[in-house]
């Protein structure tokens, strides 16, 4: 008998900045979600703050009483291939921490940016790409012993923009404890590649999926990417943010792709409401309407098999 596909449905605590993480839980719980994608970083009212172990078993707790998995954590260092070597070690030593952190929450993945690379760093790219190697070869092997997968994001300003980026540096690590994240929207506004693309490039590698989507201003636009890897200013932006089924992505085309190719693993409703409030309604509105049309998509999925047509959800 063939198996059903995976497909969790989780929320992520970008979309709740006017939530303590605690209340982020319970109302990504109230909604229906299978588990949280919870920022790890100080200052940041909906994240687990660096190093609080208290929070850490807060959460723990509150996780298991609501039933709701701790799905990923999202660090933003991006200084894992830096010439700096303080700052690259600095940011070595909190990935570790973030890895720990997640091993103890029973958490199976943490989130990659791939260092940082604005224009003024594209002459010295070979020496940033040695350093990121380096780094997250050191982190794929304690990774492994925690039994946690580093997803390598589709990200601008990173050293993994685009998807064939991605699974260069996924192939040169090479390490069953480091995959990709893809993040279609992503590849959209920076100009790579198309989902079909992207999806074939990256399909024996990708481990977890970002859903959001957005609307070009003016596609005929450039993405520039300004100073920032976590995002873009407001006069740089080429894009709106937009609830999933009311901007340009092909979701439903995009699922379809991935469960052709295999991929069972969870979804992550990435509601940017923490950089882009203006472009979104409210979060109790939009994660609601979100997770009922990714639902409803998973839901509309048939995939071949050999022993005939079967749902993916």
């Amino acid at each position: 008998m063939a198996s059903r596909a995976d497909s969790r449905l989780f929320g992520h605590t970008l979309g709740t900045p006017q939530l303590e993480v605690v209340e982020a839980l319970e109302f990504f719980a109230r909604l229906g979600l299978d588990g949280a994608e919870v920022i790890w970083e100080n200052g940041y009212r909906s994240a687990l703050p660096e190093g609080d172990g208290d929070i850490s078993k807060l959460i723990r707790a509150t996780s298991r009483a609501l039933g709701l998995e701790i799905g990923c954590l999202t660090p933003y260092m991006t200084g894992l291939n830096s010439l700096d070597e303080s700052e690259r070690r600095r940011d070595i030593e909190r990935f570790v921490a973030c890895i720990q952190t997640a091993e103890s929450l029973g958490c199976s993945l943490v989130r990659v940016y791939s260092g940082r690379l604005l224009e003024h760093d594209q002459p010295n790219r070979v020496e940033h790409w040695k350093r990121l190697t380096d780094s997250l070869s050191q982190l794929a092997k304690i990774a492994a012993e925690a039994g946690v997968t580093l997803a390598v994001e589709n990200h601008f300003n990173t050293m993994t923009v685009t998807a064939e980026q991605t699974v260069a540096l996924i192939a040169e690590i090479g390490s069953d404890a480091i995959g990709a994240l893809y993040d279609q929207a992503n590849l959209a506004f920076t100009h790579s590649e198309m989902y079909p693309e992207a999806i074939n490039l990256q399909k024996s590698a990708i481990c977890y999926v970002h859903v959001k989507d957005l609307e070009f201003l003016d596609q005929a636009v450039p993405f520039t990417g300004g100073n920032s890897v976590m995002r873009v200013e407001t006069e740089q932006r080429a894009v709106r943010s937009r609830v999933i089924g009311d901007g340009i992505l092909e979701w439903p085309a995009i699922l379809s792709a991935l469960a052709e190719v295999g991929y069972r693993g969870p979804y992550s409703l990435e509601y940017e409401y923490r950089w882009h409030p203006q472009d979104l309604p409210d979060p109790e509105i939009g994660f609601s309407i979100g997770r009922q049309r990714l639902r409803s998509m998973l839901d509309s999925i048939v995939v071949p098999k050999a022993d005939g047509i079967v749902p993916t959800a």
